[in-house]
């Protein structure tokens, strides 16, 4: 297996971003779908 570079590292970042963002605000996942 190969190491984690910086591009994993960005990509998982944005994913936990995304889903925080979208627990805290209701109104903008609802409307993303």
């Amino acid at each position: 297996m190969r190491g984690i570079g910086p591009l994993e590292i960005i990509i998982i970042l944005g994913l936990i971003l995304l889903i925080f963002g979208w627990r805290r605000m209701p109104e903008i996942g609802s409307s993303m779908g």
